[in-house]
């Protein structure tokens, strides 16, 4: 199954133009969108250059269903990573779920703006390496302070971010609550009750859990867990998510990540 994208192309289209460009984009049944983050056009018969990130905000109230990604951005020079995150943080919550941040280590037509020149390929991809493990830090929630090679951060804190994956958090959901699952058709076929089901599991440790059932946000382990019913031949497979306070999220992560993935199988 091949997912067919439609980009919205700010060096050739002004800024309410491009929002009525995705909100067609979504109409015409496109699976996902992209944005190119430049300062300036390619050449200047294209004639424009808005703000995309402001671009995608007004995307996001305008458009429904449609997927929205940065198509890239670059975390280097023009933005500092810190910002970066806090962009890309506000930018999940205002689409509820359906913004992936793409980066890059950017193209000097845009980086340039800004004064810091131009480094080597091989300076700029440490810069990106190091600018991904800030936005990563940051995503984790509380305080983050960092002195590297090439940033500074102090005290930074996402205050408005969205709910990140958390395997941890999921394994200890699934230990909670579904690790009677673990005992097998022969035992679980007896019991007679909740009493019996906890009883039967005591035993059981998270780890346990962990090592049966995928959790966490990684698309891979879901598809891995899937495809061997798949390549059985079995034409209908249903997916519990554990958890009753954790269904929103599921869903959201399967219409962008989880349900295309498995759809290529």
């Amino acid at each position: 199954m091949v997912r067919i994208g439609y980009t919205m192309m700010t060096g050739q289209a002004g800024p309410q133009e491009l929002v009525g460009h995705v909100v067609g984009a979504e109409r015409a049944g496109f699976d996902f969108s992209v944005i190119s983050v430049p300062s300036s056009p390619w050449l200047e018969a294209q004639g424009h250059a808005p703000y995309a990130w402001s671009v995608l905000g007004a995307a996001a109230q305008a458009t429904s269903r449609i997927p929205l990604m940065t198509y890239v951005t670059c975390p280097t020079f023009r933005y500092h990573p810190a910002v970066i995150a806090q962009k890309a943080a506000t930018m999940q919550l205002l689409s509820q779920g359906r913004f992936r941040l793409g980066l890059g280590s950017g193209e000097n037509l845009n980086e340039h703006i800004v004064g810091a020149g131009w480094p080597a390929a091989h300076v700029r991809l440490d810069m990106l390496e190091e600018a991904v493990g800030i936005i990563r830090s940051l995503f984790t929630g509380g305080y983050v302070s960092h002195h590297g090679t090439h940033f500074d951060v102090e005290n930074a804190r996402l205050w408005d971010r969205p709910d990140d994956p958390d395997r941890d958090a999921a394994v200890a959901r699934a230990h909670n609550q579904f690790r009677w699952a673990l005992g097998g058709w022969k035992v679980n076929e007896e019991l007679p009750g909740p009493a019996g089901f906890a009883q039967a599991s005591q035993h059981t440790r998270p780890e346990d859990v962990a090592d049966s059932i995928p959790c966490g946000g990684e698309v891979d382990a879901f598809v891995d867990a899937v495809r061997p019913y798949v390549d059985a031949g079995f034409t209908a497979i249903a997916l519990i998510q554990i958890g009753g306070d954790q269904q929103e999220s599921f869903l959201d992560w399967s219409e962008t990540g989880l349900l295309p993935a498995l759809g290529e199988l």
